[in-house]
């Protein structure tokens, strides 16, 4: 090495030398920092706050689904890295709630499994609630409220303390009238029906980074101590500035100390605002489930979850270890439903707010329509910034029928099939405007394509014969309005008109063209 200093040296002076050497090591240094917060996504697509438990010789997860239908998928794993889908939690709405189901915590203590959840009251505020099952795949008994704060109460999670007292913790969510955050803990009966005594706070936002807002809380006991993992600051859509940062007791309930190097995981090349998630053991190592947005996909794709190992340090701290050779995820880019089974399967969600009806006969879907501005629509998230979708609309449809980009209830963008008329409408903020028209002949099945570019572009086209397509926007739509502050974008189905019109679809495919991680991977079926 000294001989070849000496020889770049004389070869190139000694400035141009420094200089060269200078950039080595920067280049260097950044492959190191980038490798350093490496972290394996295992759970691709439209999965936020994971939670999961080990059953048995199974792991058990479930993710939020705001405000999608049915609520809270489930999946299960023999490895932590490949997941299979299981169901729902809810297939019918808990009588209590209206929206905004979040946050589940999938617990198993004495044969019975706990899913511990957030949702909005009918008439009040956000509240945690709490359902049982005898199996992890359910069916799932709902309690009912746990909490309902009047700033609303969200993220529980149940521990028990150094006595073996049964606690729940839980974040009152403050920051959504502009006050403070704090993390509560109270004993809760055995039976889960009811808290009891007071609420004693652990912890608040109160270091910089934090920006005020701590929650997603869960804890694991280890040696002397109770670590926390706790996420901080703005969880979610486009400006988000999530992270994850530790806290350890002796006691449950405190006094409570962060670690002086917060936040362990924070955005890295590949991805960005990571928190929220649950820890398990696994052969006697330590891994969180967690979720991040992609670099790639960003809110379009939205939180996607991710797997990274840590280990307790000599200090009496939590390191996370940074690997991305967890295993490998059995993966192709391709998503296809022939409509086969008589229910839909579990890539597919429908608004919460919405009584979408549906039939499956002889492969081909009959989707209800409804009057509202958006009509019916069922999606399914997507996984990369490129991707196309395609679907055939049947000649027996007597609703608006269509493939569509979807936000929510009030911002979707759909390329319509109506009688002898192919429509590509716009709605935005509840405002419809139709962006291109062509006529076609009828009756005649008709192929719809979507294709996706860079996440905010899109451009529709149509065949008669499944062969040749048209282009029916010869401008690429603007899509970058779609994205709901807590959800991804949805590819998918619309019906739209009378409620005693349908439209009848054969034949989805869903392409992602290169996934959020620079592979392609598969939204597997369930």
């Amino acid at each position: 090495m000294v001989q070849f200093d000496k020889r770049l040296n004389k070869e190139f002076g000694r400035g141009l030398f420094i200089s060269i050497m200078r950039l080595f090591l920067s280049l260097l240094s950044c492959l190191f920092i980038f490798n350093s917060y490496s972290q394996q996504l295992v759970l691709p697509g439209d999965h936020p706050d994971p939670s999961v438990v080990k059953i048995g010789n199974e792991y058990w997860g479930v993710g939020t689904t705001s405000n999608w239908f049915p609520a809270f998928p489930l999946y299960h794993s023999t490895d932590l890295v490949n997941w299979k889908g299981a169901g729902h939690v809810f297939t019918k709405m808990p009588t209590w709630a209206d929206y905004y189901l979040w946050a589940p915590e999938i617990t198993y203590e004495n044969g019975k499994v706990y899913l511990y959840y957030t949702g909005h009251k009918k008439g009040g505020n956000l509240c945690v609630a709490v359902a049982v099952a005898d199996k992890p795949e359910g069916p799932y008994t709902d309690l009912g409220p746990l909490m309902c704060q009047d700033d609303g109460s969200i993220d529980a999670f149940p521990m028990r303390d150094e006595h073996g007292k049964l606690y729940l913790i839980w974040k009152e969510d403050g920051n959504s009238i502009g006050k403070p955050t704090p993390i509560w803990a109270a004993e809760i009966k055995e039976d889960r029906t009811a808290l009891v005594g007071e609420k004693k706070e652990l912890f608040r936002g109160d270091v910089p980074w934090e920006r005020g807002l701590v929650e997603g809380v869960s804890i694991i006991k280890q040696n002397d101590y109770f670590f926390a993992f706790y996420a901080a600051a703005a969880c979610c859509g486009k400006s988000c500035t999530y992270g994850t940062g530790i806290a350890r007791a002796k006691s449950l309930l405190g006094p409570w100390e962060k670690y002086p190097g917060n936040p362990v995981l924070s955005a890295n090349a590949e991805w960005k605002c990571p928190g929220h998630g649950t820890p398990v053991k696994k052969n006697g190592r330590y891994y969180f489930l967690y979720h991040a947005y992609s670099t790639n996909s960003g809110a379009y794709g939205g939180r996607q979850g991710l797997l990274n190992e840590f280990e307790f340090t000599a200090d009496g701290w939590v390191r996370f270890l940074n690997g991305s050779n967890y295993g490998k995820v059995k993966a192709t880019e391709k998503n296809e439903d022939d409509f086969s089974n008589q229910t839909l399967t579990g890539n597919w969600h429908w608004s919460i707010f919405q009584q979408v009806q549906y039939k499956i006969a002889n492969n081909t879907l009959q989707l209800q329509a409804l009057p509202s501005i958006a009509g019916a629509y069922i999606g399914q998230s997507v996984i990369a910034s490129d991707y196309t979708a395609e679907v055939t609309v049947q000649k027996n449809t007597t609703s608006q029928a269509g493939l569509a980009l979807i936000g929510d209830d009030k911002n979707i963008l759909s390329a319509i099939v109506d009688s002898n008329t192919i429509r590509l409408v716009q709605v935005r903020k509840g405002e419809t405007q139709v962006l291109a028209e062509e006529k076609i002949k009828q009756p005649s099945n008709i192929s719809l394509k979507a294709q996706v570019k860079n996440n905010t572009q899109v451009t529709f086209m149509y065949s008669a014969d499944g062969a040749q397509f048209n282009v029916l926007n010869n401008t690429a739509a603007d899509i970058s309005y779609l994205p709901p502050w807590d959800r991804a974008v949805r590819i998918g189905l619309v019906s739209k008109g009378p409620l005693e019109k349908a439209a009848f679809f054969k034949n989805f495919v869903l392409v992602n063209e290169g996934s959020s991680s620079g592979e392609n991977i598969v939204q597997k079926r369930n």
